[in-house]
C-alpha cells in the first residue's frame, strides 16, 4: 500500500489519487504536489521513508571521500594504466579448471568428438585473458620499482603486451605436464581417505583438491615471474576453501590435505612426494632476519622442509626455515616443533590429564559399588 508522508508536517496521508475527480488528477499541479511530499512504502507494517532533501549533503560528502585520495594515497589507484581485473582473473582460474578437469565443471555433454573444438575455444580465450592481465601486472611493477629507485628511461618503453603474451604461452605449455601432476593428487586423495568413494567425489567435493589445484596453477605463474596474478590466484583459494597455500611453496606429486580448514603452508616452504596433511597444520615462519635499517630480509628461506612420505596430523605447527622433518615421520596431532626429527620419528604430545566431572542431580546419580 502506497503511502504519502508530509515532508513538513509529518502527517501521513492515505492514498486519495485514485478517488480525486479525473480534472483534479488531470492537473498539471498535482505532480508537483505529490513531488513535495515523502513516498513511503508500507512492508509488513514498516514505514521507510525517503527525505530526498537530505541528499543535498552527499557533493560535500563526496567532496570530503576524495581529498584523503590525495592524504591517504597508499590504498587508492588513480593511475592511467589499469591493474589487472580481480573479475577477469577469477574468471581466468574457472576456464583453466575446465581444461584441467573436462566435464566436472561447467560444460556437459562432451565427448572425444567435440572436446577438441572445446579446448581450443577455452585455450584461445585464456591466450587473450592471460596476455592481457599479466601485461597489467608487469606495467604495475614497474612502476612501482620506478618509483623506488627513480630509474624510469622514457626513451626505452617496455612493451609489456609482448612480454605477457610470451608468459601466457610459457604457461598454457606447462598445462599437460599440470594434469599430469594434479592426477596423482588426485590418486593421493582418493588412497588416503578411507570415506572418499571415488576419484569423481574428489574432483567434485574436496575443498584441499580445489586449493592445491589453483596452488599448482598460481605456482607456475609464480615460477615464471608473473607479479600479483599468482597471489590473486591463491588468496580467490584461500577465501574459498580456507587453505592458505603461497605460490612460491614447492611441492611434490601426490599431495593430500585432507578436510583442510585452516591449513598454512608458507612462501619458502619445502614439501616432497606423498605428503598428507590434516585441517589446522601450520608450516610457518619462527623468526625473521631483518637488514641494517631494521626491515625484513625477503627472499631467506623461512618455513620448514618436509620430506617425503609425511604425515602430520590436525593442529600441528611447524616453524623456521632450518627445521626439517625426515621422511617417513609422523607429527602428532596439536604438536608444536621448531627443531629438525630424524627421519621414521613419531613425534607425540605426551597424553594429557583429562578430568571429568559428573553434573547430574544426586538422585539420578548410580549407587555407589564397593564389592571387590
Amino acid at each position: 500500500m502506497l503511502l504519502l508522508l508530509s515532508g513538513l508536517t509529518g502527517q501521513l496521508f492515505y492514498p486519495f489519487i485514485s478517488q480525486l475527480p479525473s480534472p483534479v488528477c488531470s492537473s498539471p499541479v498535482l505532480p508537483v504536489v505529490v513531488h513535495s511530499l515523502l513516498a513511503a512504502t508500507v512492508q509488513e507494517d514498516r514505514i521507510v521513508a525517503s527525505d530526498f532533501r537530505l541528499k543535498e549533503q552527499l557533493p560535500q560528502l563526496t567532496d570530503r571521500i576524495v581529498e584523503t585520495y590525495t592524504e591517504i594515497g597508499k590504498i587508492n589507484y588513480l593511475g592511467h594504466s589499469p591493474l589487472p581485473n580481480y573479475d577477469e582473473v577469477i574468471s581466468i582460474i574457472t576456464d583453466l579448471k575446465d581444461v584441467l578437469y573436462p566435464g566436472y565443471r561447467r560444460r556437459e555433454g562432451l565427448h572425444f568428438g567435440n572436446i577438441t573444438y572445446h579446448v581450443g575455444d577455452l585455450i584461445d580465450g585464456l591466450h587473450d585473458k592471460l596476455t592481457t592481465q599479466i601485461a597489467r601486472a608487469l606495467q604495475h611493477e614497474d612502476q612501482i620499482r620506478q618509483t623506488e629507485e627513480a630509474s624510469h628511461d622514457p626513451e626505452k618503453p617496455t612493451d609489456y603486451e609482448a612480454k605477457g603474451q610470451a608468459m601466457a604461452i610459457a604457461f598454457l605449455e606447462r598445462t599437460p605436464d599440470l594434469r599430469h601432476s594434479l592426477a596423482m593428487d588426485v590418486e593421493a586423495a582418493y588412497i588416503g581417505d578411507p570415506a572418499c568413494k571415488s576419484l569423481d567425489e574428489v574432483i567434485f567435493c574436496y575443498p584441499g583438491f580445489e586449493a592445491v589445484t589453483v596452488f599448482r596453477l598460481a605456482h607456475e605463474l609464480h615460477q615464471l615471474g608473473v607479479p600479483s596474478i599468482p597471489r590473486m590466484f591463491t588468496e580467490w583459494a584461500h577465501k574459498t576453501t580456507g587453505i592458505d597455500i603461497h605460490p612460491g611453496a614447492t611441492i611434490g606429486d601426490h599431495f593430500f590435505i585432507d578436510h583442510g580448514t585452516g591449513v598454512v603452508i608458507g612462501e619458502t616452504c619445502e614439501i616432497g612426494t606423498h605428503v598428507k596433511l590434516y585441517q589446522g597444520v601450520t608450516l610457518g615462519a619462527l623468526s625473521f632476519d631483518i637488514d641494517s635499517e631494521g626491515k625484513f630480509v625477503r627472499g631467506a628461506k623461512r618455513h620448514p622442509t618436509i620430506e617425503d612420505r609425511v604425515v602430520i596430523y590436525a593442529n600441528a605447527t611447524v616453524l623456521g626455515g632450518k627445521t626439517i622433518i625426515g621422511h617417513d615421520s609422523v607429527i602428532g596431532s596439536s604438536v608444536w616443533l621448531t627443531r629438525t626429527t630424524d627421519p621414521h620419528t613419531t613425534v607425540l604430545l605426551e597424553k594429557p590429564s583429562l578430568r571429568m566431572r559428573d553434573d547430574r542431580p544426586e538422585e539420578l546419580r548410580p549407587d555407589a559399588n564397593y564389592q571387590i
